[in-house]
């Protein structure tokens, strides 16, 4: 299935822009290592001129053509890129799984998921129109009080390649049903999906500037994209040393960053569940997206009692994954993103295996694949809270196993992590469940499953894992500054000075 990957530039100010240096950055198939095409390469110099673009917007015809006309004004448009995704679900689900190797059937329900993302922000702006003035009770009659919601300003956005146009979606639509205009960064290891919403957004006719598309490196694009001093705000998602830059770039202008950064999250296996059900969801929880996922449960925390029975059962279940390419149908796991990223993961599983763990199961290249950056999907047992593999985000297929005796026990091996982003807990006791999800240090907990997600519910992390929440109605207030107006409406003299004699 020959697919052509588009040739596009910069999108700035609604049109297509060369590079001012002109230069490109290959794509890579996973699959195959080729070089299958090439997106523009962004500088600090086509920043400049996306940040103008975007403040121009911000402010044209008296901010009445975007940041102040009505929500309902700005759902038309956001309304009107879903229905074009939707009309291009294939094609972009095609052009996902070649760039960054995810299996199509999961790109294809991404891309449901984004359309999904734009139709949900639409209603909240909508509804936005009868929110963003409320009123304030206060103790003094001679005062009246109201609060204003209004856009923060122009965002930078700079989002990761596992999920390239998901990702970019859960901030460009919230930021859009806002009213801020914003500049894209997306990874320059899978950026084709993000340029070809900026074909999108110049189909339905959305106002120039109000979202501009940069791909490119992370220093030379997406650093003075988070250090510009007429950015107003900064959403990232990516690593955690990476949002440490983005966090300490901002703070020099003391600008707000919301960051989605990564995780080690535990999942849970009491001595209750249903072993093939429960294997299932520790599989999907950690091999989901080829294993590169923030949110991946990739610590497995199993009763002692059922542990051999049930990592026999996780093994079987492994045998059965079907690991191709991401385009054969029935693919359940695709290859590593990149070169860099698989050398990173295979010498995770080395590393573990030096330190005295066991590899159960997978931790090489499967036998069938002699080309593309596939690993097998890999259990490790005999992990010690010591070893690197229980400490360390892998981002890949590899699940590191550990037992507990006591549901004390399993808390706390679960809470030993510096990151707080997800976590999950199986079991048919409801009231420990419950008691459990109290006691994750965490910002999202899946209870008798793992990983699903939607647009609905509130998505973000604590400690390491970033701070903000993405998604429901906190997703737009991400965007959002809050104005207190306070009117003295006596006709009373306020009283507090002598006054001057007459």
């Amino acid at each position: 299935m020959a697919i052509q990957i588009p040739s596009r530039q910069l999108f700035i100010d609604g049109e297509w822009r060369e590079p001012v240096k002109r230069n490109r950055i290959p794509v890579i198939n996973p699959v195959t290592e080729e070089t299958i095409g090439n997106v523009p390469a962004a500088t600090a110099e086509d920043v400049n001129i996306a940040v103008e673009a975007a403040r121009k917007a911000l402010f044209r015809n008296g901010g009445k053509d975007w940041a102040s006309a009505t929500g309902a004004h700005r759902a038309k448009y956001l309304r009107a890129i879903a229905a074009k995704i939707t009309e291009k679900k294939s094609e972009l689900a095609k052009l996902e799984a070649i760039d960054c190797g995810k299996p199509l059937e999961e790109a294809a329900w991404d891309i449901d998921d984004v359309a999904g993302c734009f139709e949900y922000f639409a209603d909240i702006a909508e509804a936005f129109d009868s929110k963003k003035k409320t009123p304030v009770s206060l103790p003094m009659e001679t005062f009246k009080c109201h609060v204003l919601k209004e856009p923060i300003g122009v965002v930078g956005l700079i989002t990761p390649w596992n999920y390239p146009l998901l990702m970019a979606t859960w901030k460009v639509a919230p930021a859009l049903a806002a009213g801020c205009s914003a500049i894209l960064k997306p990874s320059e290891l899978a950026s084709v999906t993000c340029l070809e919403l900026a074909e999108v957004c110049r189909e339905v006719g959305l106002p120039p500037g109000v979202l501009n598309i940069l791909t490119g490196l992370g220093p030379e694009a997406g650093a003075p994209l988070a250090s510009h001093p007429h950015v107003d705000k900064i959403a990232f998602t990516g690593s955690s040393a990476t949002g440490s830059k983005v966090m300490m770039a901002a703070a020099q202008l003391v600008k707000p960053v919301t960051l989605e950064l990564g995780g080690k999250s535990p999942i849970v296996v009491f001595e209750d569940v249903d072993l093939d059900k429960a294997a299932e969801w520790s599989l999907f929880g950690c091999f989901w997206t080829n294993g590169q996922i923030c949110s991946a449960t990739s610590r497995l925390l199993v009763h002692e009692s059922i542990a051999e029975a049930f990592l026999d059962k996780l093994v079987k279940w492994c045998e059965n994954i079907k690991i191709s390419d991401p385009l054969e149908e029935g693919c359940r796991l695709g290859p590593i993103v990149s070169s860099g990223q698989y050398e990173k993961v295979m010498k995770f599983i080395s590393t573990a295996k030096d330190e005295g763990a066991t590899i159960l199961c997978g931790g090489k290249r499967p036998e069938h694949l002699k080309k593309g950056f596939f690993v097998e999907p890999t259990i490790i047992t005999d992990v010690k809270t010591s070893m690197q593999i229980w400490k360390e985000e892998v981002f890949g297929p590899v699940l590191c196993v550990k037992t507990f005796a006591t549901e004390d026990e399993a808390i706390e091996l679960a809470n030993d992590t510096p990151y707080g982003l997800g976590a999950a807990v199986l079991s048919q006791d409801l009231e420990r469940c419950e008691r459990v999800t109290k006691a994750f240090q965490v910002g999202i907990v899946w209870v008798n499953c793992s990983q699903p997600c939607f647009s609905q519910a509130p998505w973000g992390g604590k400690k390491r894992s970033g701070f903000g929440r993405e998604l429901g109605e906190a997703g737009i207030e991400n965007y959002l500054n809050v104005k207190q107006v306070t009117d003295y409406v006596s006709n009373d003299p306020w009283g507090w000075y002598k006054p001057p004699a007459k």
